[in-house]
């Protein structure tokens, strides 16, 4: 299907303020330069060699694992240091932040278990005939049970076992010794008694400087807020692309009108392996296909993904790749029904097979409108593989040297170069900078979107103009 100019020219001139500039030249000696940058460099050095098949020189291990070793130091810092890694290094050393840690991965579960147990019998409804001695424990244990913390309800329920009608009440005495003796509240119980461990306090504390808590109320309004935002930003979107489609009928009049979709969802009729693809797109540009008037049938134009950061969208690009796989797996011959937020609308398979995730196909798309403001000083090693770095075996180990004051050899960070180059799970790690490159080149701020659909537009009507 041909591009329409106006689409064709506005992505190509709408400016991408968020690509990446040249990644500078390696040299022998990045002792200079800034660790993560230093990192990026050396490990996109080596994936090009061996996309050449070129062997890997000494001065490149050399290199990363000195940049790797300043990296560690660095987020190490007293106070300047990374304290999502610090957090992981006090539970790689302590094998009580690890238990914490594991007990509280089950502990919603747990609790959401509890509850449900005490409420089949101490709920206030269920004790109407019962003494008011037993009503009023039986209210106590309901309420410890909502509580987020259970280190009052064993001791209830105890005192309730040595009640004297409890006594002679073999059904609530059995039910109340399965409680007490349950899994689920010996794990709450034992996770409470962890929180007053000094290194699991100082573990909690280093999080909470990451952003608060997964469940509290802060995660909560945080999570609403930021839900808030991302819907602000997919409006934004599909109204610059509404923009699109209104320019694009004025020029091309109503014979095959143009229209925007928002939240338009891949039926489970698409051949082809929907596993970790994306399955719905924000905003689609669509065209209505030739002779297709009382069944309108639609061609795809543009695929519009809008992000709240830049890192979103590079977390996001597996998902889209594959998603894009998948549309482009349709059959030549069918009219595929998508979902939108304005109905179901009629897709040509033989449109969607056109879609291709090679990069000159992407850049004529796919785009990713973000709002995030302009970074002055743009990070070429992504959060995720500087995690990885960060987290692997021997970069903790070298960690712990550093902070027990011991001669840290550098020499023992050589296994994840090693690692990077021959594990399947270090692959994005050795992919990283060529994504996030990729990325990037997809991404535009939806106000320069919106610019510059205007700015073609104008142009295309002064006498002179370029035409169709």
């Amino acid at each position: 299907m041909s591009v329409p100019f106006l689409l064709q020219e506005t992505l190509r001139v709408v400016p991408r303020r968020y690509r990446l500039p040249a990644l500078p030249a390696a040299s022998d000696d990045l002792s200079k330069t800034q660790p993560a940058t230093a990192l990026a460099i050396v490990i996109e050095q080596a994936r090009r060699a061996m996309a050449r098949g070129e062997g890997l020189t000494a001065s490149m291990k050399h290199a990363f694992v000195d940049s790797l070793a300043r990296l560690i130091e660095e987020a190490m810092r007293d106070v300047s240091g990374d304290p999502v890694f610090k957090a992981t290094l006090l539970r790689h050393r302590a094998a009580e932040v690890r238990e914490y840690v594991a007990l509280s991965e089950h502990a919603k579960e747990d609790r959401r278990s509890i509850r449900a147990s005490v409420n089949a019998i101490a709920h206030p409804g269920k004790h109407r005939t019962s003494s008011e001695r037993q009503r009023e424990a039986f209210a106590r244990l309901h309420a410890a049970a909502s509580s987020p913390y259970c280190h009052g309800l064993a001791d209830i329920a105890h005192d309730l076992l040595s009640a004297p009608d409890i006594a002679n009440d073999s059904p609530l005495r059995q039910w109340l010794t399965r409680l007490v003796e349950s899994p689920s509240l010996l794990r709450l119980q034992r996770l409470e008694s962890l929180r007053e461990d000094e290194r699991v306090r100082q573990y909690v504390a280093l999080w909470d400087k990451n952003g608060p808590r997964s469940g509290s109320a802060q995660a909560a309004a945080q999570g609403n807020a930021s839900q808030k935002r991302g819907t602000a930003a997919e409006a934004r979107a599909a109204r610059a692309l509404r923009v699109m489609a209104d320019r694009l009928n004025q020029e091309e009049g109503a014979d095959r009108p143009y229209r925007v979709v928002t939240s338009m969802r891949a039926p489970a009729t698409i051949p082809g392996s929907a596993e970790r693809a994306k399955s719905e797109w924000d905003a689609v540009l669509l065209r209505q296909a030739i002779g297709s008037d009382e069944t309108p049938l639609w061609d795809v134009c543009l695929l519009v993904e809008s992000k709240a950061s830049v890192d979103a969208a590079t977390t996001d690009l597996s998902r889209l790749l594959r998603g894009i796989a998948l549309l482009a797996h349709a059959e030549e011959n069918v009219a595929y029904a998508f979902d939108t937020s304005q109905g179901a609308v009629h897709l040509r398979g033989s449109s969607l097979r056109e879609l291709s995730t090679d990069e000159g196909s992407l850049q004529k798309s796919v785009v990713y409108c973000c709002d995030a403001p302009f970074e002055a000083a743009q990070r070429v090693l992504g959060a995720g593989s500087r995690m990885q770095l960060l987290s692997a075996q021997p970069s903790l180990e070298f960690a712990i040297m550093l902070e027990d004051g011991q001669a840290a050899d550098t020499q023992t960070l050589e296994p994840v170069w090693d690692q990077l180059l021959h594990l399947p799970r270090w692959r994005s790690v050795l992919d990283q900078y060529q994504t996030l490159r990729r990325v990037r080149e997809l991404m535009v701020h939806t106000e320069d979107l919106r610019t510059a659909i205007d700015e073609v537009s104008a142009r295309r009507t002064l006498p002179g103009g370029p035409t169709r």
